[in-house]
């Protein structure tokens, strides 16, 4: 009796099951960002450990890094924008983000835990705002900024602007969170709410715009390319590839310089 192997596409459907409702365009932007990062926190473990000398804190690595940064920061406000306009749409009454709330409280414990993960593996590097703990935040924040459409997109830049004139102050760690941060701090991640809540901010006004009632407001898109899976896969799973990269990344680095 022969057996039938299920095909490596049925396969990938069974362990990473795709959600209804995603637009494909965000996600393959997501994972393309989700690589970016990869990548770069591939050349930043070669400085660190001494491997191979990579320039990636100056020069085009490092605006690499803000780009990357800036795209997912800002499809995280692009999603939030979505998601709290279909949970408006189906509560009825009922207060209508309480799963945004969860979902903010999730990617801050994850953000915790690296906080925790770091301080005893880097200890005075360790990442104590990071990217998670930006994007938790400014999920629980952005029910207040909802109501907003076109005024997000000047808070945005007001958010950009304050950002810069809190970077040349120093203050107490207890302010990390503001941009204001003692002289002698250091951390290999530091993304505060100044200046880049305001990134999320914009993705509010380009979701409220591109997105209006958690839909495509332009013209549909055909299909999603099948040579693009890969990178969408990343992108529907981004919070789990940003948890587990660079505990494979430095343990991968680890064998090689030891053999």
């Amino acid at each position: 009796m022969s057996v039938e192997l299920p095909s490596r596409s049925s396969l990938s459907a069974r362990l990473f099951p795709k959600k209804p409702g995603r637009y494909w365009e965000i996600d393959l932007l997501r994972g393309t960002a989700v690589l970016m990062m990869v990548l770069y926190h591939l050349l930043f473990d070669l400085n660190f450990y001494g491997i191979m000398p990579v320039q990636v804190d100056a020069g085009f690595w490092r605006y690499f890094a803000l780009t990357t940064a800036s795209l997912f920061v800002l499809l995280a406000g692009v999603s939030v924008t979505i998601s709290a306009a279909r949970a408006e749409e189906n509560s009825g009454a009922a207060w209508p983000y309480r799963r945004l709330v969860r979902h903010g409280l999730t990617v801050l414990s994850c953000g915790l835990l690296i906080t925790l993960a770091t301080s005893l593996y880097l200890g005075d590097l360790a990442i104590l705002f990071g990217i998670l703990h930006l994007i938790g935040v400014s999920i629980l924040l952005s029910p207040l900024f909802l109501r907003f459409k076109h005024l997000n997109l000047l808070f945005g830049l007001l958010c950009i602007w304050a950002g810069q004139v809190v970077a040349g102050i120093s203050g107490p760690l207890w302010l990390l969170w503001a941009g204001i941060h003692p002289v002698d701090f250091g951390s290999v991640d530091y993304t505060p709410l100044l200046p880049w809540f305001g990134v999320i901010l914009i993705g509010l006004w380009c979701g409220r715009v591109l997105y209006p009632g958690g839909r495509r407001g332009f013209r549909p898109l055909p299909a999603a390319p099948r040579l693009a899976e890969p990178v969408l896969l990343v992108g529907r799973h981004s919070l789990i590839v940003y948890l587990v990269h660079q505990p494979i990344l430095v343990g991968i680095l680890m064998v090689i310089t030891w053999s």
